[in-house]
Parts: structure tokens; sequence; C-alpha cells
């Protein structure tokens, strides 16, 4: 499995964060989907990663810059046909890793809170992320749960 940073060019990275977008919007109603679509991705303040094998596109994650101490998980997303293969937890590796390095003191996201969810919220608690209050530009929503980690 190779993880590189990605540029948001190829048309699988389109596919896959149009499986994305179609997945948060059937598992959460319109005002609850935060996920970013691919041209708020391409925003300076965001660092895209993929995963790949071979030509197969695996998983994507972002990191989004908060401020110099606080970072955000973004876009978290592995292809459906690739599900527990490890390209996630590559990945959130990797964004855990990229704040680190950038001195970064937390490191903070939202997603959903339906059964749905479950199997994100399970991977995020085995990184140590725990639950917090919102953060950022979030409000209080019933489908959303929001952790946070220490770096």
């Amino acid at each position: 499995m190779h993880i590189r940073i990605d540029d948001l060019q190829g048309p699988e990275i389109f596919a896959l964060l149009e499986e994305h977008l179609r997945g948060m919007r059937a598992t959460s109603p319109a005002c609850s989907v935060h996920a970013l679509d691919i041209d708020k991705l391409r925003q300076p303040d965001i660092t895209f990663w993929t995963a790949w094998e071979g030509s197969d596109l695996l998983a994507c994650g972002a990191l989004r810059a908060l401020d110099a101490h606080h970072g955000e998980v973004k876009s978290m997303r592995t292809a459906a046909q690739h599900l527990r293969k490890g390209a996630a937890r590559r990945i959130l590796e990797t964004v855990i890793a990229e704040a680190k390095s950038r001195g970064y003191t937390r490191l903070s996201l939202e997603t959903g809170s339906t059964p749905d969810f479950a199997p994100a919220l399970a991977m995020y608690a085995s990184f140590g992320f725990v639950p917090c209050e919102p953060f950022a530009d979030y409000e209080l929503d019933p489908f959303s749960v929001y952790m946070n980690l220490a770096l």
C-alpha cells in the first residue's frame, strides 16, 4: 500500500469523493453533513492524502490547519470495495504523524453519530481520540460526534 499527497485531479479521487458525499447525505440530514467537496479540499489550509494498491484507490483523508497548534481530520473515506484492508488506519497514521511534525498539540474531528459510523468511531477511539465539545465553527448537533486527540 502506498500513501501519497494527492493533487485532487484524477478521476479516481473524484469518484471516491462523490461516493463519500453520497454516503454522508444518505446517513445524515443535509444540515448535518460537514463533508467537503473537491473544490473546498483544494484550499491551502488542507493537505490531502490517498492510499493506493497498484492502480486501485483504497482510501483518502485530509488534515486541515485550524491554527498554529490545532488541526482537524477531514474527508476520511475508504472505497466500499476496499473496506477492512487497513487503508483508513494508514491514512489516519499519516495525518497524525503530519500533525505532530507541524507541532500541533491537538487534533480534532467531526463524524456521524448514527450506527453507520460505528466502525469509524471505533477506529478513532483505538487511536486515542476521545469525545469532546464542538470545536472551530461546529455547533452541537445530535447527528455529529466530536472527538479530539492530545498530541
